[in-house]
């Protein structure tokens, strides 16, 4: 026999209109977090599928030039830029 489902117990009990939990109050209820300023405000995420050796290589390069694979990553695509005459774009957050 399947293990009772706690979520779906819940739902049920809502559902008949039974003893649903109560939503904490405000000044109960956990605080938010609000999320850090990232530095990321006006930029768009760049990504690809690659092999698993290929993120290996970036972090070991990152590792040992005390960088960061963003900043590598950036240096890398300023360097295909200016290789089809784009100039330099990528900034690093």
């Amino acid at each position: 026999m399947a293990k009772p489902n706690a979520l779906q117990a819940v739902l049920d009990r809502a559902k008949a209109g039974g003893d649903a939990p109560a939503t904490p109050r405000p000044e109960t209820a956990a605080p938010v977090a609000k999320p850090a300023n990232s530095g990321r405000q006006g930029t768009k995420l760049i990504g690809g599928h690659f092999a698993p050796e290929v993120s290996t290589q970036l972090r070991i390069i990152a590792a040992e030039e005390e960088t960061t694979v963003q900043k590598l990553l950036a240096e890398a695509l300023d360097d295909l830029f200016v290789k089809k005459g784009r100039g330099r774009f990528a900034r690093t957050v």
